[in-house]
């Protein structure tokens, strides 16, 4: 398993696609803070997207797709220039009963169709993936022509036009499949992306992510890491921490809890089995880490995590 699928598979995602949005004329509408991230396509039309307090609204055409990334409250519009209404009250007082969203605004015939959803993370390591991602990306349809993003826009099109049979399972899928896709877009539309991202393209770092990820239990050091990657210890460390934004012995514990953190949630594993994975060589040695890390005992995060 690639580095990025391990971290989205870990997070485990729950992803939604929401119902389409047709308005017609001239509307603005602005929506409340949202937790981790929020997606959209542009499936006919032209729409405004921007965050409250940001810069000036993006303009997106037919087929671009944007992602929204750091909870704070943001707008559309066909007309930025008018006062916004409520989103969520809007939506819900012209929703059908097929979900489509119908929205008659001021004067005007021009449509503007879209479909959006959302991404939520269970477990906090969500601020590894969304620490260094701008708080709007937009990736335009031109620059998508080759892209298998291009190719879920239809089906997109198709699962919210209407209600087919399998349509939960379709559209969690294709959520899913948005986010990876405009995740490797938008590192693929830049030179060097930053953070965390942007270290899975680098051939050195990316490597070393990668044996932390596939090999979480190894007696990785500091000077065991730079070798596996042909570089020295300063110059890793150093390289690391400024795409990264933490120090490689952080990240690995870091990385460590998260996992540990998931099988005490999900897994009949003992804390013998799950300190070994992790690579701690007794109960005890993990358990103290563990209570440094969230403040709990493996035991009480086990038994609250099941109880919630």
């Amino acid at each position: 398993m690639d580095t990025l699928s391990d971290v989205l598979s870990t997070l485990r995602v729950s992803s939604a696609l929401s119902s389409r949005f047709e308005g017609r004329g001239k509307w603005a509408f602005r929506f409340p803070p949202y937790q981790h991230v929020k997606f959209g396509c542009v499936l006919s039309g032209q729409l405004h997207v921007w965050i409250e307090g940001g810069k000036a609204p993006a303009v997106l055409e037919e087929g671009d797709f944007y992602m929204l990334t750091d909870g704070q409250p943001f707008y559309t519009a066909s007309d930025p220039d008018l006062p916004p209404l409520d989103g969520p009250t809007s939506y819900n007082a012209v929703r059908g009963n097929d979900g489509v969203v119908r929205y008659e605004g001021v004067g005007g015939q021009a449509l503007v169709s879209t479909a959006g959803g959302r991404f939520t993370f269970e477990d906090d390591v969500a601020e590894i993936l969304l620490r260094h991602l701008p708080p709007l990306i937009h990736l335009r349809a031109k620059d998508l022509q080759s892209h298998p993003l291009s190719q879920v826009l239809d089906l997109l099109r198709w699962e919210t036009t209407r209600s087919h049979l399998g349509a939960e399972v379709a559209s969690s899928s294709l959520a899913a499949l948005v986010l990876v896709n405009v995740l490797r877009a938008y590192v693929e539309s830049r030179r060097q992306p930053q953070g965390w991202l942007g270290a899975l393209s680098d051939p050195k770092i990316g490597s070393a992510l990668s044996m932390m990820h596939t090999q979480p239990g190894e007696r990785w050091t500091l000077q065991s890491l730079a070798n596996a990657v042909g570089m020295s210890r300063t110059a890793f460390a150093e390289r690391f921490k400024s795409l990264v934004g933490s120090a490689p012995l952080e990240y690995l514990y870091q990385w460590r809890m998260t996992l540990a953190r998931a099988a005490l949630r999900h897994s009949e594993e003992s804390l013998m089995q799950i300190a070994s994975h992790v690579g701690y060589l007794s109960d005890t040695a993990f358990s103290i880490a563990f209570k440094r890390s969230t403040g709990q005992s493996p035991g009480h995060f086990r038994t609250e995590s099941r109880r919630g």
